[in-house]
């Protein structure tokens, strides 16, 4: 089910997000607090850990930084550590992303995209053989995502569900929901004997539950959004970046570095990311991941303004950007995003 005391807690937050974040201290130059979701997609935020880039490149204009790492798991958690001012880079899908841009835009808390985490596709999973398209669910099915209704997950599915049932029915399936972290949903989906036989996911994850013969695919994102999109997003408040610059710009050259890196080194970065993760997937199994043809390792922005119609057409965020560079830092703005 959809959870409206998440959106709820959000949408409050929103509605005092400047005075709480205006009444934050300014720090000094040189502390950094990153949230990290679950993914290969973020292999960058793992190289970069593991060659202490961000530490490097702060040498490099003089400041020695100190990095903190937070795990979360979903949208909501992220927005809501980073208006409580518990961290300073925030990493989301593009919908809780675009949710708190709308809700702090035109203030000096405003939250900007800092980089994409490459285009990736995300897929619909089953394991009910009869299911063939999304019109096919019942009530008896239930789809797990990192979070219900809100999640980038949810919004692709409420995307294809606009698509296959007409104009007005984007949360016809908003009830088969149910939030569930990355690999709690993959075990589950794989296990059975629960009332989860959905999952949309994202790799490696749902690599993994490929190889389960009893796993099939229902679509794309890609089939969704008309080809490649970059779902997750890194982004910062206009504040934290105006008032520590040379952190802002050692993370940026760090992300950036590290993203080109990725893009390079496929096998090595399967290797980084197996370490970093502590994981048991077989390193060439990663590396096949990584080297997906769909998959392209980028800080530009591709797709998001879709969301960002979708989202304004159904009334989910009120403003409704002239372009992708509303919502993005300057950095970006030289490339060919969308």
């Amino acid at each position: 089910m959809t959870k409206p005391s998440a959106f709820a807690r959000l949408a409050a937050a929103g509605l005092l997000v400047g005075a709480a974040l205006a009444a934050l201290p300014a720090r000094a130059e040189g502390t950094l607090r990153i949230a990290q979701q679950f993914g290969t997609l973020y292999t960058p935020f793992h190289v970069l850990r593991e060659k202490g880039l961000i530490e490097k490149h702060g040498k490099a204009l003089g400041i020695d930084i100190t990095v903190d790492w937070t795990r979360l798991s979903g949208g909501s958690a992220v927005n809501d550590a980073l208006l409580a001012g518990n961290i300073d880079v925030a990493s989301a899908g593009i919908g809780p992303f675009l949710t708190l841009w709308d809700r702090t835009r035109g203030t000096p808390q405003e939250v900007k995209i800092i980089g994409a985490f490459g285009a990736q596709p995300n897929y619909l999973l089953t394991s009910n053989p009869n299911v063939k398209t999304i019109k096919d669910f019942t009530a008896k099915d239930k789809i797990a995502m990192p979070v219900a209704g809100v999640s980038v997950q949810a919004r692709i599915l409420q995307m294809a569900a606009e698509q296959a049932f007409g104009p007005g029915n984007a949360k016809k399936l908003d009830d088969l929901m149910v939030t569930l972290p990355h690999p709690d949903a993959t075990a589950a989906l794989i296990a059975g004997g629960t009332e989860i036989t959905g999952y949309l996911s994202n790799a490696p994850f749902q690599n993994q539950a490929l190889k389960d013969p009893k796993i099939h695919k229902v679509f794309s994102s890609y089939d969704v959004l008309g080809g490649p999109a970059t779902p997750t997003v890194a982004y910062s408040t206009v504040k934290f970046r105006s008032e520590n610059p040379k952190t802002y710009k050692a993370f940026f050259d760090a992300f950036e570095e590290a993203t080109r890196w990725v893009e390079a080194n496929k096998a090595e970065a399967a290797q980084i990311y197996v370490k970093q993760e502590q994981s048991k997937l077989d390193p060439a199994f990663v590396a096949e991941v990584l080297s997906d043809p769909e998959v392209q390792y980028t800080l530009v922005p591709l797709g998001t303004g879709k969301f960002a119609n979708f989202l304004n057409r159904i009334g989910a965020i009120k403003a409704k950007p002239a372009s992708w560079k509303d919502f993005t830092f300057e950095e970006l703005h030289t490339a060919s995003g969308s």
